[in-house]
């Protein structure tokens, strides 16, 4: 993957501004209430994307939310611990266009009242910096090497050549916040950039189209260009997603996979959430995925025990081997999906061990 001079930023585009607004309708008001932090969850993580893309809305879709921002200090005050739901909500709102100034006065009194101090995770400390900086209030001025740390994180790749969700997660989001979601460089060094790509392998290996999706989305933040095998598959991933109505919908669905899905496509400038959408309770649900490699490659990995080895021209076809048709075809791609494969399996071996008195 190249590195490019190119950073997303947020341009009001042409769309379906009409099924955007019915989509910001059905969470607000038809999925869960207001009280229950999983709506608060799933409206912030959809305002941001909007927010943060720059889709155009219809006239009054905003109106859905009235009510809310309405009574957005008492439920702040009832309820700090969702600070920054709370406060995401509000940006996001007021910058989509609500008619209101309360963001500000809000994050001055998080301040006053220390909410940030109690966060332990240096992610959630960046977070809250990061909102609150959107009104011009630093919740921590004292900590001067949160930045540092947080590259510092990012720039060990062999955390990323394993399989850890969280940790990838954390990658991605910390790329986010740094690049303001694509209003600035975040300034990641080259080995940044590899445990991105290396994330990016085993999300592909694992085909989680949500995760890897994320990570395309942090690259093109970081300026650099995403694989075309890995924004191809997802680009068809996110036109097999089924969208259900009706008042006996399951709220347990893919929802999140569907709106990260359709973050990339607005992000990499093609169409996104192109599905018929209604102001009703609706369900995202992913078409079924095919049959992913990364557990068939462990397990292997695993039962050679001492014979296996970091070099993958030594191991190719014996992991081939104990694939499945379609999970050789993935694991191929995966191969062709980046030049750094070779330095990913090094990695993903954990050959490390060996020779450690124990």
């Amino acid at each position: 993957m190249s590195n490019v001079i190119h950073l997303n930023v947020p341009s009001h585009r042409l769309g379906h501004p009409a099924r955007r607004a019915a989509l910001m309708a059905s969470f607000a008001q038809s999925r869960r209430f207001g009280d229950d932090v999983f709506w608060l969850k799933e409206n912030a993580e959809l305002l941001n994307i909007l927010e943060c893309t720059g889709l155009a809305l219809d006239d009054g879709a905003l109106s859905v939310h009235e009510g809310f921002y309405a009574q957005i200090e008492k439920r702040l005050g009832f309820f700090p611990q969702y600070y920054r739901f709370l406060l995401s909500i509000c940006l996001d709102l007021e910058d989509l266009g609500m008619p209101g100034a309360k963001g500000e006065a809000l994050a001055h009194w998080i301040a006053r009242e220390g909410l940030a101090d109690a966060e332990l995770s240096d992610l959630q400390r960046a977070e809250a910096r990061r909102l609150m900086l959107r009104r011009g209030v630093d919740p921590l001025p004292e900590d001067t090497g949160l930045t540092e740390r947080l590259h510092g994180f990012m720039d060990r790749s062999e955390t990323f050549a394993m399989p850890n969700k969280k940790a990838a997660y954390e990658l991605t989001h910390i790329v986010f916040y740094l690049s303001e979601y694509g209003r600035r460089d975040p300034g990641l060094s080259p080995a940044a950039i590899r445990s991105l790509e290396f994330a990016g392998i085993l999300a592909y290996l694992d085909q989680n189209s949500d995760l890897l999706a994320e990570i395309c989305i942090a690259l093109r933040y970081a300026g650099a260009e995403p694989s075309v095998i890995w924004e191809g598959w997802l680009e068809r991933e996110t036109h097999r997603f089924q969208v259900q109505t009706g008042p006996q919908v399951s709220t347990q669905d893919d929802y999140h996979d569907y709106f990260v899905c359709n973050w990339l496509m607005a992000t990499a400038g093609r169409d996104a959430f192109v599905k018929e959408a209604a102001p009703e309770r609706m369900g995202f649900f992913r078409a079924d995925p095919y049959a992913a490699p990364l557990r068939e490659m462990s397990e292997c990995m695993f039962r050679m025990e001492d014979n296996r080895s970091g070099d993958w021209q030594a191991m190719r076809t014996v992991i081939k081997q104990s694939l499945s048709e379609i999970g050789n075809d993935i694991l191929t791609e995966a191969e062709q999906s980046t030049d750094l494969f070779d330095a990913f399996f090094a990695g993903f071996a954990r050959t490390g061990l060996r020779g450690v008195a124990l």
